[in-house]
C-alpha cells in the first residue's frame, strides 16, 4: 500500500523562462505562511518491521519550472524505492520493488552549500530576495520544491546529513553546552541514544567511510582559520564548557559551532584531519585550481553574517537572504568554472531547517520520517518530535537539466543516501530505512544530451 497523502503545501514556483513572474500559488514577491501541516504516519513500531514500497517514480515527476504542475501534484508523490539499489554496503534499507532502478550517473564532486533557517518560499522562487539565487541559478538547475529538513533546529539537521543520527534535546536546542552524549547507548537504526551534542568515536560518518576509501573531505567554514577568523581550523569549545556562540540572539558573532557539524563527532575531532580538513573558506580557490586537488566531498558553511539566518550576526548588520546571496555570487562561480565539476560535478543548495516558530514556522516531514528517539518522551512543549519544515533544495550540474522542477518529496537523509550511493558506501542511521529514496535517477537525465 502506498503512504497516506500528504497535506497539500504552499509553495512558489518561478515562472518558465521569467524570473520572478507569478506562480501557481500566491502572487509574486508574497511570501504566504505554510499550512498547518502535520507528520506523516508513524512508521510500524517495531524496528525491524519493513516498510511498504512505494510505487516507482517516473520522469513525469519532473517539469520545466511553472509549467503548471502544483507543488502537490499526486504523480509519485511519495514514490521511488531507491534509485541506486545495489550501490552502497548499507542494503538493509533498500525498499524492494518489481522494476529495476535506473542507476545514478557518475559523480566524482560533490559540493554542498548549506544556508540557514528560511523557509522555502524566502530562499527560492519569486517572493526570494536573494536574485542570484532565484533569477540566475534556478534557471541553470533543477528546483526540489518538497525537500524538508529532518528536525529542529541548525545542528540536528546538519548532523543528520553526515551521520543519518536523528537529534538528541541538546543537538536540538544548537548545543548550547559543548558536551558528550551520555550514556551513549545504541538503539535500533544505528542510533546513538543519550543525552548530549558530541558523538562518541565509535559513531559512524560520512567524512568517515569517504576517508576509508581514500576519498578526501574538506569542509569550508567562513570565520575559521582565516585573517579575520574567530576561531582556528576544527575549532570548538572544550568538553563540558558552555559555547556562548549557540546563541541566536544578534551580536553573537559571525562564527557559531553548531553550523560547524564536523566538530560533533569525536571520530573526527580527535584525528589529525579536523585540522586539517575542517577549515576556513579561503582555502576553496586553491583547492579547485586542479580536480585532483578538489576534495570528493566540499561542504560549504557560510558565517551568519551570510548564512541567510533573519537574526543579525551583530548589532544593526544586514541579516536574511541578501547578504546570502552574496556569498553565493562570490563562492557559486568559482564552483561551476573548475573542472571537477565541469567533469561531472554536482552542486547542492539547500538550507538546514525551515523555522520553527513565528509566522513562517514549519514542522512538516516526508518519506517516513521516523519519531526520534531521543526527542519522543521527553521533548519541551511545542518541540515536535520530526520534521523540520520545506526548505527545498536546487542541483547544479552538467548532469541535470536547466530551468526545471521536481515534485518529488525529498528530505536531509535523501541526500545523504544519494551521495552514500554516488561514491558506493553503507547507508547510515535513517539513510537506511525503506522509505527515504535517494534523488531519482530521471533527475541527472541531461548526461544523455551529451
Amino acid at each position: 500500500l502506498a503512504p497516506p497523502a500528504r497535506p497539500q503545501l504552499k509553495v512558489l514556483l518561478p515562472a518558465a523562462g521569467v524570473a520572478g513572474s507569478p506562480a501557481a500559488s500566491g502572487q509574486a514577491g508574497e511570501l504566504q505562511p505554510p499550512e498547518s501541516q502535520p507528520p506523516e504516519s508513524e512508521p510500524a513500531a517495531t524496528p525491524s518491521a519493513p516498510t511498504p514500497a512505494p510505487a516507482t517514480t517516473t520522469a513525469s515527476s519532473i517539469v520545466p519550472a511553472g509549467a503548471g504542475a502544483g507543488a502537490n501534484s499526486g504523480a509519485g508523490a511519495n514514490s521511488g524505492a531507491g534509485a541506486n539499489s545495489g550501490a552502497g554496503a548499507g542494503g538493509s534499507g533498500q525498499a524492494p520493488g518489481a522494476n529495476t532502478p535506473a542507476k545514478l550517473p557518475t559523480v566524482k564532486h560533490v559540493f554542498v552549500i548549506m544556508l540557514s533557517d528560511q523557509p522555502y518560499a524566502a530562499v527560492f522562487g519569486p517572493a526570494s530576495s536573494a536574485r542570484y539565487l532565484s533569477q540566475t541559478l534556478e534557471h541553470r538547475g533543477t528546483l526540489l520544491v518538497r525537500y524538508d529538513a529532518v528536525a529542529h533546529e541548525e545542528l540536528a539537521n546538519e548532523l543528520a546529513l553526515l551521520s543519518g543520527q536523528g537529534p538528541t534535546l541538546e543537538t536540538a536546542a544548537n548545543c548550547p553546552t559543548y558536551a558528550d552524549i551520555a550514556p551513549a547507548s545504541s538503539g535500533a537504526d544505528e542510533q546513538v541514544l543519550g543525552s548530549g551534542c558530541v558523538y562518541p568515536a565509535g559513531t559512524q560518518t560520512l567524512p568517515g567511510e569517504l576517508s576509508a576509501k581514500h576519498l578526501r573531505w574538506r569542509a569550508y567554514v567562513q570565520g575559521i582559520d582565516e585573517a579575520a577568523g574567530q576561531a582556528p581550523a576544527c575549532g570548538h569549545p572544550a568538553l563540558g564548557q558552555a559555547d556562548p556562540s549557540a546563541a541566536q540572539a544578534a551580536g553573537a558573532g559571525p562564527y557559531a559551532t553548531f553550523r560547524n557539524p564536523f566538530v560533533y563527532f569525536q571520530s573526527l575531532i580527535d584525528s589529525p584531519a579536523c585540522a586539517a580538513d575542517d577549515v576556513g573558506l579561503d582555502r576553496l580557490k586553491s583547492d579547485l585550481a586542479a580536480a585532483k586537488r578538489t576534495p570528493s566531498l566540499s561542504y560549504l558553511v557560510p558565517d551568519r553574517c551570510h548564512d541567510g539566518n533573519p537574526v543579525p550576526c551583530t548589532p544593526g548588520a544586514a541579516a536574511g537572504m541578501v547578504p546570502a546571496d552574496g556569498y553565493l555570487k562570490s563562492v557559486v562561480p568559482q564552483i561551476v568554472s573548475s573542472q571537477a565539476y565541469k567533469d561531472g560535478g554536482l552542486l547542492v543548495i539547500t538550507v538546514d531547517e525551515a523555522p520553527s516558530s513565528g509566522e513562517f514556522g514549519d514542522s512538516s516531514s516526508c518519506c517516513g520520517a521516523p519519531r526520534y528517539p531521543n526527542l519522543a518522551a521527553s521533548a519541551p512543549a511545542g518541540l515536535p518530535a520530526r520534521g523540520g519544515g520545506t526548505v527545498g533544495a536546487l542541483l547544479l550540474s552538467p548532469l541535470v537539466n536547466a530551468a526545471a522542477t521536481s515534485q518529488e518529496p525529498y528530505n536531509h537523509f535523501s541526500l545523504l543516501r544519494t551521495i552514500e550511493d554516488l561514491f558506493a558506501v553503507k547507508h547510515l542511521g535513517y539513510s537506511a530505512l525503506a522509505a527515504v529514496k535517494p534523488l531519482e535517477a530521471s533527475l541527472f537525465s541531461a548526461r544523455a544530451k551529451g
